[in-house]
């Protein structure tokens, strides 16, 4: 019986991790699909809505895992939160499958725009689903996309950490997702031009593999023709890892230390949220 409801409670938890991330990927993937082959909306309106959707996920899957969405904020909170190893990689895999089908239903939603604005699904509309260098146009290398990389999810984690850190000044009312939400939207708007801000592996490698399963054959290199789907899945793992230990080292060994917050409240314990 007992290892019934083990099993069961883990199958919770993916299945919560992966509606969380498509609904992420929905509002994220799909924004983009308007701006670039509508021709609705702008920069802004792309900052807000990934910043929305990461709000919603983290409210569809919070109570059941707290959230994490994002492959770099699982290793993060098992290195330094005592998230339990063994949960990662599923906990990696459901977020990534997540992805992946939220970028399917955005593919098949808006193919008739996409065909007329890119008939040969180019690097034109890639962008749509998965990051480039330079978000493809201006003057950045893989590289320097990958510092980018580093340095976005370091500030990430290192916030998200802050934020839902019940030590600290976390915010009450069960409002945590909703200034999650508000970091990516700001993250969007000051750290989106190098690298199109994946700061998530998942987030960018389901709908990369949705993308190329549906006619962009481009799909794993960017616009200088090299290979570039490893730097939003390295990149930002390696960032959290910094983000994580940064908050540690300056702020998190220095809190005092309080009794488990009372049930209810968010963060939860093994409560931590991101995209």
């Amino acid at each position: 019986m007992a290892e019934r409801l083990k099993a069961r409670g883990m199958l919770g938890e993916l299945a919560a991790e992966f509606a969380g991330t498509m609904i992420l990927i929905l509002f994220g993937v799909g924004v983009v699909a308007q701006v670039v082959a509508g021709g609705i909306g702008d920069h802004d309106s792309i900052a807000w809505a990934w910043g929305l959707g990461v709000t919603l996920g983290v409210y569809v899957a919070a109570r059941i895992t707290g959230a994490h969405l994002n492959p770099a904020v699982t290793i993060a909170m098992a290195a330094f939160k005592g998230f339990s190893w063994r949960k990662v990689g599923p906990y990696a895999l459901a977020q990534t499958a997540g992805a992946f089908v939220a970028a399917l239903i955005v593919r098949f939603n808006y193919a008739e725009v996409l065909a007329k604005i890119d008939p040969g699904h180019t690097i034109k509309t890639q962008g749509v689903f998965s990051t480039l260098p330079g978000n493809g146009t201006l003057p950045v290398d893989t590289w320097g996309a990958f510092r980018d990389q580093v340095i976005g999810t370091a500030i990430l984690l290192f916030l998200i950490l802050a934020i839902t850190d019940v030590r600290n000044n976390a915010p009450l009312a069960n409002l945590a997702p909703v200034v999650v939400g508000l970091l990516v939207v700001a993250i969007g708007m000051a750290w989106g031009t190098n690298a199109g801000y994946a700061i998530n592996p998942a987030r960018d490698f389901g709908p990369r593999l949705a993308s190329f399963l549906t006619g962009y054959h481009t799909a794993w290199r960017d616009q200088y023709g090299q290979l570039y789907f490893w730097v939003p899945i390295v990149a930002p793992v390696i960032g959290g890892l910094v983000g994580a230990g940064l908050y540690q080292a300056l702020v998190g060994r220095f809190l005092p230390i309080e009794d488990e917050p009372e049930p209810g409240r968010v963060p939860a314990k093994e409560s931590y949220e991101t995209v």
